[in-house]
């Protein structure tokens, strides 16, 4: 995989906010009593605030910085340049659902419940049951006002609408039900709808975030921004899309990308607020894309990676990933492979919140590798996907990850699959061969033999998991 760009070697450094959080608790326990009230709103305003910004349909090779500077991605190339940029991060599964669960729990989506991507066709098979705690519940429960803006894609019903699963603001949708533009859709704000037709979608949800961050820059607070684009339907400012058109894209590339520049200009709105509102370098935030390109509209650049959307090879699954937060983490890149389940135990670390000790996750914690790119984190050995519409069938388009080497059970349908497939797995060694265009598994018998063990062990017990959820 080709690199952004190289960086200079970044060393250990120490958070100036945990220098000044000692302090606080230091005086605060010690003999002098009286603390002001000016005071104990300094301590409050220490505890940083978080804004999980995730895109849709968004793929690495849609980065000026990765494509050579085919699109106008600056807001975002300056957030990866401001910030520690994940060489080897990947989703959660390879279509939206399934992926924004494994990111909301912290846990394999198949233990959620949450396992396709048609909330009307299969709406039990589409949703984070109720038993799941959500990343939502987690920041809740420790004081953060929590806040959703766009896509939710995880429940239909009063049960699963994202007021009840851990967030104190909803202004979106819940995943299926956008009009066949963006700029004439309904908007669900704390639970009424609204319909809107004078402004373009991507544009408002950039609005409501910077109003969000404005009505609570004085307490902490959670911010998860699912912006909807590049996803269908494609539609954009049209003299954005004449300016892709004469370089010569097609019209649904042309599209796409203005669709992208529109989303990048409104990050970099955000961010400018931040700054404003002088809460930036006490705001983390960290940019990924659900899953890879949608190949329907037609596929495009991708840097070198073999699949898109749908598939576990690496361009469905493999995303941009980057954390932000100035003064505190120095920029650089990192190579460990990081995956979805990671981010909700990675905050948790990094913030120090309470967590329920029952709170079981597939993830873990690559705190220690944000401040210094040697470190091995607290993470698992082995990463796992899977994905086919309707009931899961593990013999269908599934992988598992250990180190450089790849096992994949191959993709054989978008459809609903007829019976379980018959595809032979095929081995990868991903520093190697970052495309998947050869298969190794002859040379390496024992390494291929363990990880298909290790990948039907894996889908027997979170399909067990999955059968045990009764709501």
């Amino acid at each position: 995989m080709n690199n952004h760009h190289s960086k200079k070697d970044e060393t250990m450094k120490f958070p100036a906010k945990l220098f000044v959080v000692i302090t606080i608790l230091f005086w605060s326990g010690s003999s002098v009593s009286c603390t002001s009230e000016s005071q104990k709103e300094e301590e409050v305003h220490q505890t940083p605030n978080v804004i999980l910004i995730l895109a849709d349909d968004f793929a690495i090779g849609d980065l000026a910085s990765f494509n050579g500077g085919i699109t106008k991605t600056p807001s975002l190339d300056k957030l990866i340049d401001e910030g520690v940029y994940f060489n080897h991060a990947y989703s959660g599964s390879a279509v939206c659902s399934p992926s924004r669960a494994a990111l909301m729990t912290g846990r394999y989506p198949h233990r959620t419940g949450s396992v396709t991507l048609n909330m009307q066709q299969y709406p039990e098979l589409s949703r984070i049951a109720k038993s799941e705690v959500t990343i939502g519940n987690v920041f809740q429960e420790n004081g953060y006002k929590t806040g959703l803006i766009g896509k939710w894609h995880n429940g239909l019903g009063e049960e699963y609408h994202p007021l009840n699963r851990g967030f104190d603001e909803f202004e979106g949708f819940v995943g299926f039900n956008v009009s066949e533009t963006y700029f004439k859709y309904s908007l669900d704000v704390q639970g009424t709808y609204h319909d809107v037709d004078d402004k373009y979608l991507t544009n408002d949800l950039t609005e409501r975030a910077k109003n969000f961050v404005n009505r609570h820059k004085a307490e902490p607070f959670f911010l998860f921004l699912a912006h909807y684009a590049p996803h269908r339907p494609l539609s954009a400012p049209e003299e954005l899309i004449q300016n892709y058109l004469d370089k010569g894209f097609n019209k649904n590339t042309s599209t796409i990308y203005a669709m992208i520049e529109v989303m990048d200009r409104g990050i970099g709105e955000l961010v400018d607020e931040l700054k404003k509102l002088e809460i930036d370098d006490n705001t983390i935030i960290l940019f990924s894309s659900d899953n890879g390109p949608d190949p329907i509209p037609g596929e495009r650049f991708n840097v070198d990676m073999k699949g898109t959307k749908y598939t576990v090879n690496e361009g469905g699954i493999h995303v941009p990933f980057v954390v932000r937060w100035p003064d505190t983490l120095q920029p650089g890149e990192r190579d460990q492979v990081i995956q979805f389940t990671d981010v909700l135990p990675t905050l948790a670390d990094l913030l120090s919140l309470d967590v329920k000790e029952d709170l079981k996750w597939d993830g873990g914690s690559f705190r220690d590798i944000l401040f210094d790119k040697n470190a091995a984190g607290d993470l698992p050995p082995y990463r796992y996907w899977q994905w086919n519409r309707g009931v899961p069938m593990y013999s269908h388009n599934a992988a598992i990850r250990d180190g450089d080497w790849k096992l994949v059970r191959p993709y054989v349908t978008r459809n609903v699959p007829d019976a379980e497939s018959s595809a032979r797995p095929v081995l990868y060694n991903i520093a190697d061969d970052p495309s998947e265009s050869v298969d190794v598994s002859d040379e390496n018998r024992t390494q291929y033999q363990k990880m298909r063990v290790y990948l039907r062990q894996w889908a027997r017990d979170v399909e067990n998991d999955r059968l045990k959820i009764d709501d």
